[in-house]
């Protein structure tokens, strides 16, 4: 038996997309939705690199790099919403299996 989507979230084989509970400024832009792209290995081992042995700041890089805003964009969103975006990230990367 499989984990209902929630309703916020847009599922699809190589993105995910979350609609926030409140919009939120990324790149200059007030926006209501981010879209995450699904992670390489690149991506996994960069966010590494950057982030050294702080888990926080990797996440935080990866979403960035994925979803193409700023960490410092993402720092400013509502915890809330974060948290989606958590969400969502981790049903894109699941196995379908699961």
């Amino acid at each position: 038996m499989s984990k209902k989507t929630p309703a916020y979230l847009s599922l699809e084989a190589d993105r995910v997309t979350v609609r926030l509970s409140r919009p939120t400024e990324c790149n200059g832009v007030q926006v209501d939705t981010i879209s995450l792209r699904a992670p390489t290995v690149r991506d996994i081992r960069a966010a590494q690199a950057t982030a050294g042995d702080d888990d926080e700041q990797r996440e935080l890089n990866l979403f960035a790099s994925l979803g193409e805003v700023s960490s410092k964009d993402l720092e400013g969103m509502a915890l809330k919403d974060y948290s989606r975006l958590q969400t969502g990230y981790f049903r894109l990367v699941q196995d379908d299996e699961l």
